[in-house]
């Protein structure tokens, strides 16, 4: 008796102290094998950083199938996984846009939503009679923060993808997003990046969806180089945008010491010069190498840019008049060899998890040099069914290959982007300062650590426009008119400079990958009712099986 006393003692004591030490130090442990219900160390910094109560709303709410019950499911938990890591509290509330007393109020909670970003999506499901029922759901959160408000998308729509493969990449996508909002919210520290201009780079109109995206991140800048060394010390990143004239020796010193020092800079730049207003009104073209004056500038950085166009067979397409002359215009879609939708690395964070990317007239890149220090990867390419037509050549419109000819489209997966990442050697070691320079300083012959991404097609990032001054229109960028269809053109943009700025690991919980862990949809219709009654009589009976031997046990051990 007095033993198992003692033991009573010892384990209370136990007890006692781990209660003692939980209240002292905390922490949570995650069991899963994929951690997901870890968050990442800079999202628990994040959170400490939050000095005001964070209101969030939730409007994945309603009659949602499994699907989006998981993702609303996941959406909570990484909430109240935050909510611990918070230095204030944060208050959710959930509403049900569908939820009205007739149809009117219903239709003014949508178009309310939607004039404040929220995009509806429509689900389509199947009741028991195999009717299909359209459902509209916001996959959306409000993040409310200090009088601010920023809504979130939660849900991930990659073409090709299917619905529980989209589903899946949207819980794996949901710590970057949710934090990515509240850092916006939370941050008072502006980062500067800049458009460089002077070489007949893409203008103000044709880069304004993508500016408008950068400014919730950046203070956007624009200008030109001019003769102080030091110009861009100040900026995170610099962007060069489809330049048509050769840079002088001295942008490129100032471009190079920029990088020396630590800099980061996203090339998007033509390898071929194409003159669009004959392919417009003649429809040909003569296509000739673009002479930039960067070539020796970007080989010693690790890249090449080759002086030819690619034609792919997944392009998009262009309508084109079939009718004969004279002749009511009847219009047919036809592809567009000559704009790739370009494939993007599922490897890197960049890339992973957006869709095809089109580009128009774009080359090839090749990697280049020895450089060890310089760490590079592929970001987009051609399919496996590409054609390279060499320059100098001629466009003709009225000549298409036919998409089935393999002995034409005889070359697969040609790199058009590549990230660049390490030390890299100045173009100017060993040279003399260029003359009219001001705040120069000693050249440096190698950088610091820096990052670059090189696209080989400037029009990556540039957004369609149409009419004149105030009359004129911009479309959403990587929106093709025709297709009617989004490509991931913003998305690679922006993602690929919050890249070149991210220090503290950011993007790296893009790279985040959770198992699908999906039940087998045949089994579960033909022996639904067998599997119901096993999860619901199985733990009874288990229970009655244990109580009846329970009871047995303890009638034979106190009746001996």
């Amino acid at each position: 008796m007095k033993i198992r006393n003692h033991r009573n003692l010892i384990l209370l004591i136990c007890l006692v102290v781990l209660v003692v030490i939980s209240i002292f130090y905390f922490f949570r442990i995650d069991l899963t094998s994929d951690k997901r219900y870890s968050i990442a160390e800079q999202t628990k910094n994040l959170m400490g950083q939050v000095t005001e109560p964070l209101d969030i709303t939730i409007y994945l709410d309603g009659d949602l199938n499994p699907a989006f019950l998981r993702l609303k499911k996941s959406t909570a938990e990484l909430i109240d996984e935050l909510s611990v890591y918070s230095g204030k509290t944060i208050q959710v509330h959930y509403v049900n846009p569908s939820l009205a007393d007739n149809s009117n109020e219903r239709e003014k909670k949508y178009a309310e939503l939607e004039s404040r970003g929220l995009k509806a999506t429509a689900v389509y499901e199947r009741d028991k009679e195999g009717k299909s029922i359209q459902k509209v759901i916001f996959p959306w959160i409000e993040l409310s923060y200090k009088g601010r408000k920023i809504p979130v998308c939660l849900l991930k729509n990659i073409l090709g993808n299917s619905g529980e493969e989209n589903l899946n990449i949207s819980i794996e996508n949901l710590e970057f997003e949710i934090t990515d909002g509240i850092r916006q919210l939370v941050n008072t520290d502006v980062k500067k990046i800049a458009f460089i201009e002077g070489h007949g780079e893409l203008n103000e109109a044709e880069t304004y969806d993508i500016s408008k995206s950068l400014s919730r991140y950046f203070q956007v800048d624009r200008g030109v180089l001019g003769s102080n060394a030091a110009i861009l010390n100040a900026y995170k990143a610099i962007i060069i945008a489809k330049p048509t004239q050769p840079f002088s020796e001295t942008d490129k010193f100032i471009i190079d010491q920029y990088i020396m020092n630590g800099g980061n800079v996203l090339w998007l730049l033509d390898g071929v010069r194409i003159a669009k207003e004959n392919l417009s009104t003649i429809g040909i073209s003569p296509a000739m190498e673009l002479d930039l004056n960067l070539n020796d500038q970007l080989f010693r950085y690790g890249v090449r840019i080759n002086p030819v166009l690619l034609q792919d067979v997944q392009c998009a397409s262009v309508p084109v008049n079939i009718a004969p002359a004279k002749e009511t215009p009847q219009f047919e879609a036809t592809p567009w060899f000559y704009a790739p939708l370009l494939l993007t690395s599922p490897q890197h964070p960049v890339t992973r998890n957006i869709t095809e990317v089109r580009s128009e007239f774009c080359s090839g890149i090749d990697l280049v040099g020895d450089n060890k220090q310089v760490k590079s990867q592929l970001l987009l390419a051609t399919s496996d069914n590409t054609h390279i037509v060499g320059t100098p050549t001629t466009i003709d419109l009225s000549q298409s290959p036919k998409t089935t000819d393999k002995a034409y489209f005889n070359v697969g997966y040609v790199p058009v982007a590549v990230a660049l990442e390490g030390n890299f050697d100045s173009d100017f070691a060993n040279r003399m300062i260029p003359k009219g320079l001001t705040n120069t300083r000693p050249i440096l012959a190698k950088s610091f650590k820096a990052r670059q991404i090189v696209v080989a097609d400037g029009d990556i990032i540039r957004n369609e426009t149409t009419g004149v001054a105030s009359d004129s229109t911009i479309a959403p960028l990587g929106f093709d008119r025709y297709m009617n269809q989004q490509f991931g053109n913003k998305d690679f943009i922006q993602n690929a400079v919050l890249y070149l700025t991210d220090n503290d690991g950011w993007m790296q919980l893009r790279s985040r990958t959770l198992k699908m862990r999906l039940l087998n949809k045949k089994i579960t219709n033909n022996d639904r009712i067998v599997w119901q009654l096993a999860n619901t009589l199985v733990p009874i009976v288990l229970l009655i099986i244990f109580g009846i031997g329970y009871q047995i046990i303890r009638k034979r051990k106190y009746t001996r």
